[in-house]
């Protein structure tokens, strides 16, 4: 059932919302992928509020009805797409920025024993919805009529593996190519034509299983790079060709690997949770060749990581450490780390000089980023929404949009 929470109290908020709406009219061509606009949990938004009231930000609205999972909102053009679970079937829902329920489309099967719901989450690129889910099939929607353009079973086509908690990748898409990890022995990574469907490139990789992981593009040198984990490690392939240009070890007691590996300077990082720790490279030979920088063992299973200035903050995995941690980017110095008890593990974003913090016990909570202490700002608990608080936070154009299960949260925080 689905219900909505309008907060307007006098004239002046009704002026503020009306004047939002208008200026949130839908636009002309913009793209959505998953973690932020380089897939670094990096948001660029400006002015938004730096401390909460005691009861948190003021919550705009909220859904409920999307059925189970954890996939997080993709916000384009006017509009909110969420994926979620009904019966066996994943559905697409679509938003207004107001939080009005514009359709929903079911589309295809999606996980619905272990862990229930879609995990992946939408891409929108030049006009196109793309949609992956649990078993491996990419589906290609026309972004206005919903209409399927292509699909394919990638995992069936390619011999590719339905790893043991289903698949779990957000699409890759750059200039006209969308990248994929069926994770089978012939062809591990895959580009597809973004347009068509059809294959342009196969690659071997290390033929490994996939391992949860959603790929990174790095440009700038020799050779384009797109980097993911697989089952026991790190791989970058020429984004080009599909030509394996080198591979690192990362193995964790599970080798569960669902975290982005994020690149800044030169280096590329991936954290991993169950002991696997947080390794960092050295890209080298023009991008065609890596060297270890640094190691430590503060690991995170799959809340993602963000880089700061010269600093990088996560939370540990509840299997090994636990807490909120502060890296040096440099060296891998752990410069503090928070006792579990003061805050749960959770993903992590940033926007304007704040880390937005949704923990596994649902606590939603704005943190200031500092190297010397754990400066923990405003917090409160999300009381709506069903099972794990896993949904990886979105912030677009002011509001920061939260999924917990079955529901969706829009709160003000401009």
């Amino acid at each position: 059932m689905k219900k909505y929470l309008f907060i307007v109290g006098i004239a002046f908020p009704i002026v503020l919302l009306t004047s939002c709406q208008q200026k949130n009219a839908p636009l002309e061509g913009e793209n959505s992928q998953w973690r932020g606009e380089n897939r670094d949990g990096v948001y660029h938004e400006t002015g938004l509020i730096k401390e909460w009231g005691p009861l948190g930000p003021e919550l705009l609205w909220y859904y409920e009805g999307l059925g189970a999972g954890f996939s997080s909102p993709a916000i384009a053009n006017g509009r909110i797409y969420i994926t979620g679970l009904t019966g066996e079937n994943l559905v697409l829902y679509v938003f207004d920025l107001s939080g009005k329920l514009l359709s929903q489309k079911e589309i295809g099967k999606e996980e619905h024993r272990s862990y229930p719901g879609p995990r992946s989450s939408v891409a929108v690129n030049d006009g196109k919805l793309y949609i992956y889910n649990a078993f491996g099939e990419i589906f290609c929607l026309d972004e206005k009529t919903l209409n399927v353009v292509w699909k394919k079973d990638v995992v069936k086509e390619y011999d590719g593996i339905v790893i043991e908690w289903s698949i779990n990748e957000s699409p890759l898409i750059v200039d006209e190519k969308l990248f994929l990890t069926p994770g089978g022995e012939k062809n591990n990574m895959i580009a597809l034509n973004k347009n068509t469907g059809e294959l342009i490139w196969s690659s071997p990789g290390k033929g490994e299983e996939s391992s949860y992981c959603s790929p990174q593009f790095i440009g700038g040198y020799s050779v384009p790079i797109v980097v993911t984990s697989t089952h026991e490690h790190i791989v970058g392939f020429n984004a080009n060709t599909g030509e394996k240009l080198w591979s690192h070890p990362q193995i964790n007691r599970f080798n569960i690997h669902p975290n982005t590996p994020l690149y800044s300077g030169g280096m590329v990082l991936s954290t991993t949770g169950y002991g696997g720790g947080t390794v960092m490279l050295r890209l080298i030979n023009g991008g065609r060749g890596i060297e270890e920088v640094w190691k430590n063992d503060v690991d995170n299973q799959m809340g993602g990581i963000v880089k700061v200035g010269d600093y990088l903050y996560t939370s540990g995995h509840y299997f090994n450490r636990g807490g909120f941690y502060c890296i040096d980017w440099k060296t891998g110095e752990v410069k503090y780390g928070t006792n579990p008890r003061d805050i749960g593990n959770g993903t992590i974003i940033y926007a304007d000089g704040m880390l937005y913090y949704y923990s596994d016990r649902g606590e939603l909570a704005l943190i200031k980023p500092n190297p010397e202490r754990f400066e923990l700002v405003s917090r409160t608990q999300i009381a709506l929404g069903t099972a794990e608080h896993w949904a990886h936070l979105v912030i677009h154009d002011g509001v920061l949009y939260v999924r917990h299960g079955d529901a969706l949260m829009a709160y003000k925080v401009k």
